[in-house]
C-alpha cells in the first residue's frame, strides 16, 4: 500500500529554496527578530539570536537525516575550535588578517573549547558536500562570536567574514579533516580511560578469585582445571593488549593537511602557511602535530579513520567474547554452569517468576554488534573515494563518533553494573572439577594414556567420578591423587614425583 506523503513545514521550506534559485531572486523585507543574510543562492532570514548564518541554515534545510547534529558531539566542536584558532594565528602572523580579527577568532575558539554554544551547531552529521555545511557552520559561529568581541553585531561580516577571515587560507577539504583528526584524538583519550576503568575492575576480581578452582572448557566441553582468577585475569589482559594498539594507531590523527586547501596543491594559501599553522597548532594543543608529506595524497585518503575503526572492531570482538563468557558462566542457576553470580538488575520475565537475566552483558554484546556494523560502513565509505577527494567522510565520522560513544558507555556500564558486583560459587566450581572427566588429563602424566582412557570411559559409562575410580582401582593412593589435583598443581606447568 502506498503511503501518501503529507505536506510539512520542511516541504514549504524546500519550495522557498527552489524559488530563491531564480536568476533574479526577490529581495527580502526586514522582519522583526531576524536579520537577512545572503549567499550564492540568494537571501535568507536568520534569527537574530543565532550565531550561525545562511550557509548553516541551508544545511539544516537540506539535511534532516540522522537527528544527530554537530553540537551533539563536543569533541567535534573542539576539533573545529583548535583548527580555526591555529589557522587564525598563522594568518595573523602572515598579515592576512588584522589583530582585532585574530583576537576575536581566538576569543570565539576559547568559548567553544569551554563547552559553550553547542546549540548553534545544528547541521546534521549526515550531509552531502564533503563537510562543507559543517565547516561553514563553524566559520559562521566563530565569525559572529568574533564580531561581538569586536563590538559589532551578528551578521556584520564586512568586519569579520566567515569565508574571507575565519576560513582564510583554508578549504573545507583541509579544515574539516583536521577537525575530525583532533576530535578522534580526543575520543581516543576518553576511550583509553574507560578501558583502564574496566581493566582495573577485572584485575580486582582476578585477585579475589585466585584460589577458586574451576573447570576450563574447549568447544564447550570439559577440558582441564584452572582458577576463576585466571579467567578474569585473561579478560583483563585481553583488553590490555588493545590499549597498546589503540595508542599506536591514534598517532595517525596527529598528521594533518592544513594548507592543502581544495585538493592538496595549496592554492589560495601563501608559501610557508602550512608550516606556520602546524607550529601554532602544536603550541595551542600541546600535541605532536605534524604536516603530511604529500598533501594531494592525504587530502583524499581516509585510511587513518579506517585503521582506528578496525581497532574499535577488534575491541568489540574481544569485549563481546568477555560478555559471552559471563553469560555462560552465570547460566542456571540450577540447570546451567552457575560458576558465578552476576548482580541482579531487574526481573527477567513477564511470565516466569523468579527469573533474572544477564541484561548488562546482553546490552554490551549489542553495543559490540553496532560497532562492528559501523566498521563495515566506514570501510565502504572509505572505498568510495574518487580522484582528489572522498566526499563520504561525513558518514565515516558519524559512524566513528557513534562507535566511540557507544563503546565508552558500554565499558563503564559493564564495570559499574556488572563486573564490580560479581560473586563466585566456589563449591559449585569445585564440585564440577571433581566430577569432571577432564581431570583425568592432569593424571595422564602419572598413570599413562591407556589407563587414563580406560578410567575416562568407565566414568562416562557408570557416572562415577574419575577421582573415586583411580583410588578404588588402586592406580594411585588418595594422597597421591590429592597432591596431583590440588589447585596449585593444576594451573601451571609443574614437575614432581607422586
Amino acid at each position: 500500500m502506498a503511503i501518501k506523503k503529507t505536506t510539512t513545514k520542511k516541504t514549504a521550506t524546500a519550495k522557498t529554496v527552489k524559488t530563491s534559485t531564480k536568476s533574479k531572486p526577490a529581495t527580502l523585507k526586514p522582519k522583526t527578530g531576524y536579520r537577512i543574510e545572503s549567499d550564492l543562492l540568494g537571501e535568507k532570514y536568520i534569527p537574530n539570536n543565532a550565531l550561525y548564518g545562511v550557509q548553516t541554515l541551508r544545511g539544516m534545510e537540506n539535511f534532516d537525516i540522522s537527528g544527530k547534529c554537530h553540537g551533539n558531539f563536543p569533541h567535534f566542536i573542539s576539533g573545529f575550535a583548535y583548527t580555526k584558532w591555529g589557522a587564525a594565528e598563522a594568518n595573523y602572523k602572515m598579515k592576512l588578517i588584522s589583530k582585532s580579527q585574530r583576537d576575536g577568532i581566538v576569543y570565539a575558539c576559547k568559548q567553544l573549547l569551554a563547552g559553550k554554544h553547542y546549540e548553534h551547531f545544528p547541521v546534521d552529521m549526515m550531509q552531502g558536500g564533503a563537510g562543507t555545511s559543517g565547516n561553514m557552520n563553524a566559520n559562521e559561529v566563530i565569525a559572529n562570536l568574533a564580531l561581538e568581541h569586536m563590538g559589532k553585531k551578528r551578521g556584520q561580516y564586512e568586519f569579520c567574514s566567515p569565508n574571507d577571515v575565519v576560513n582564510c587560507s583554508q578549504s573545507t577539504n583541509d579544515a574539516y579533516p583536521t577537525a575530525i583528526h583532533f576530535a578522534m584524538y580526543l575520543y581516543h583519550q576518553d576511550l583509553f580511560l574507560a578501558m583502564n576503568y574496566l581493566i582495573e575492575s577485572l584485575e580486582k576480581k582476578a585477585k579475589e578469585f585466585k584460589n577458586i578452582i574451576k573447570m576450563g572448557r574447549t568447544q564447550l566441553q570439559d577440558a582441564v582445571p584452572m582458577t576463576l582468577g585466571q579467567t578474569f585475569q585473561g579478560f583483563a589482559d585481553l583488553l590490555k593488549s588493545e590499549l597498546r594498539k589503540q595508542d599506536f594507531v591514534s598517532k595517525d590523527f596527529l598528521e594533518c593537511n592544513m594548507g592543502a586547501t581544495a585538493i592538496g596543491t595549496g592554492i589560495c594559501s601563501e608559501p610557508g602557511y602550512s608550516e606556520l599553522c602546524i607550529k601554532e597548532l602544536q603550541k595551542i594543543t600541546g600535541w605532536d602535530i605534524h604536516l603530511a608529506k604529500n598533501l594531494v595524497e592525504v587530502t583524499s585518503d581516509t585510511s587513518c579513520l579506517v585503521g582506528y575503526s578496525g581497532i574499535l572492531k577488534r575491541l568489540a570482538i574481544k569485549l563481546g567474547k568477555i560478555c559471552n563468557d559471563l553469560r555462560l558462566m552465570s547460566s542456571g542457576p540450577r540447570c546451567g554452569l552457575y560458576e558465578i553470580n552476576l548482580p541482579p538488575m531487574q526481573p527477567g520475565s513477564s511470565i516466569m517468576p523468579g527469573k533474572v537475566n544477564p541484561v548488562i552483558p546482553e546490552v554490551v554484546n549489542q553495543i559490540c554488534f553496532k560497532v562492528i556494523g559501523n566498521d563495515v560502513t566506514v570501510t565502504m565509505a572509505a572505498d568510495a573515494a574518487q580522484l582528489e577527494l572522498n566526499v563520504m567522510e561525513p558518514v565515516i565520522v558519524y559512524s566513528l563518533f557513534e562507535s566511540f560513544e557507544w563503546m565508552m558507555s558500554g565499558l563503564i556500564t559493564l564495570r559499574d553494573l556488572c563486573i564490580d558486583g560479581i560473586t563466585a560459587n566456589e563449591e559449585q566450581c569445585k564440585k564440577m572439577v571433581l566430577n569432571s572427566i577432564g581431570i583425568v588429563t592432569a593424571l595422564n602424566p602419572h598413570i599413562g594414556y591407556k589407563n587414563s582412557t580406560k578410567i575416562a570411559k568407565e566414568a562416562l559409562e557408570t557416572g562415577a567420578s574419575v577421582y573415586d575410580l583411580i583410588i578404588a582401582q588402586k592406580i594411585l593412593t588418595k594422597e597421591q591423587v590429592d597432591k596431583i589435583l590440588s589447585p596449585k598443581n593444576m594451573i601451571k606447568p609443574i614437575k614432581f614425583d607422586v
